[in-house]
């Protein structure tokens, strides 16, 4: 059977660390990744956390088949993994302040501060369907009526455009002259409507000659401007519209002898002639979703969180990563006890206790993990903030509890 090392009793990580680090070097890496070598608090631990496992594995009572290196690299193991979740928990925390950040900021020391900043760039886009805001600029299109057509295709007319990827139709505008330019009208004489007491198609008022008004209370004024709205709307045509696969339909059918000069909205287009319409371009919207993310964070995977600074680590942290590397090494003994799961002696063989090891194992560390998630969820900014009201309410009804005096002068 092979000669099977084991613990020695002590260990030396700075010699070790010297002895690699120095130019030539001269022996292997102390830790598979080296990340923590160079820490002088990290050094002395490793020894102490290499003694404090071989005695928790029953050393010197019992041979522990493991050497320095093996315990120093699970002591770098339980470092990584509790720096790790650590900043998955930060990341989840901060991640609305930190999108769009530069990646060379120094998150693992700067106190990260709410902002809303990527909030106020998400809500934007509400504000974009109504015209508002956003990041997708709207335009104006005319689309040429002809008389006695109805349908336009909305797709033929973008492609004639050089419009690419095609059009997303935001309004669709028939604008009547407003009511109150019915109500009044310079050119009304004396008495309620127009010439000789007979009001022209569409002119409602109170007027006396061509300057002078008769003012009307607001209520009687808001209600004449009803009804005139109404009027237009119950008798005269109906204006609409229908939108079926990029195919618009108008209603009425557009007729004849309608000139352009007629119909000036007073923009330079002309009602009785174009349908006129807002429109978004589809590629907009979706070229709106991206921004250039070069050297800004983007996502989770580039968050410039690094490994944690062993020697700033409190002794909370400390503690729960002496009981991970405990646990580590006691994964690595099972796994070595069972390649020499039994040994012959005289008149019989002893069992080794690998699996129990390795089953053992497996349970305090993820006991481990959901300890310290559970920790961590209890700091987040959520859990801190209800914690504070539900003080500040129980603060509130301890106070009421104060016997309330009457004070006589």
């Amino acid at each position: 059977m092979a000669n099977i090392p084991i613990w020695p009793g002590s260990s030396s990580f700075a010699q070790v660390s010297a002895s690699y680090y120095g130019t030539p070097s001269t022996w292997p890496p102390p830790t598979p990744f080296g990340f923590y070598d160079t820490d002088s608090q990290f050094q002395t631990d490793a020894n102490k956390v290499a003694n404090f496992c071989a005695l928790r594995l029953g050393y010197p009572i019992e041979n522990v088949e493991l050497q320095d290196i093996n315990f120093w690299a699970g002591f770098e193991e339980a470092v990584t993994v509790y720096g790790n979740e650590l900043y998955a928990f930060q990341t989840r925390d901060n991640y609305l302040s930190l999108e769009g950040a530069s990646t060379s900021v120094d998150v693992n020391n700067d106190v990260v501060t709410p902002t809303f900043s990527t909030i106020v760039r998400l809500s934007q886009q509400y504000g974009e369907e109504a015209g508002a805001g956003g990041n997708v600029t709207w335009f104006k299109g005319r689309l040429p009526l002809i008389p006695g057509q109805q349908r336009y295709d909305l797709a033929a007319w973008a492609e004639e455009e050089g419009i690419v990827g095609g059009i997303e139709i935001k309004n669709v505008w028939y604008q009547p002259p407003p009511a109150i330019n019915q109500l009044y009208s310079p050119t009304l004489l004396a008495g309620q409507g127009g010439l000789g007491g007979v009001p022209p198609a569409g002119v409602y008022g109170f007027g006396y000659g061509y300057t002078n008004y008769l003012m009307m209370p607001t209520s009687f004024t808001m209600q004449n401007i009803q009804a005139i709205e109404m009027q237009n709307q119950v008798t005269l045509s109906n204006y609409t519209f229908n939108i079926v696969n990029n195919i618009i339909s108008v209603f009425p059918v557009p007729g004849t002898g309608l000139t352009g000069e007629d119909f000036d909205g007073g923009d330079g287009l002309y009602y009785g002639i174009y349908l006129v319409f807002d429109f978004i371009k589809i590629q907009d919207r979706i070229d709106a979703a991206f921004a250039d993310g070069t050297n800004k964070i983007s996502n989770t995977s580039n968050v410039p969180y690094v490994n944690p600074t062993y020697s700033k680590i409190n002794s909370i942290g400390r503690a729960w990563i002496f009981e991970y590397t405990l646990a580590k090494a006691k994964e690595v003994l099972g796994l070595v006890r069972n390649k020499y799961s039994s040994i012959p002696i005289p008149g019989a063989e002893v069992t080794l206790n690998g699996n129990e090891l390795v089953s053992s194992s497996a349970t305090e560390k993820e006991a481990l993990i959901t300890r310290l998630r559970e920790y961590f969820d209890q700091t987040s900014r959520q859990s801190l903030l209800e914690r504070r009201a539900a003080e500040s309410i129980a603060r509130v009804d301890e106070i009421k509890q104060v016997p309330m005096t009457i004070y006589i002068g």
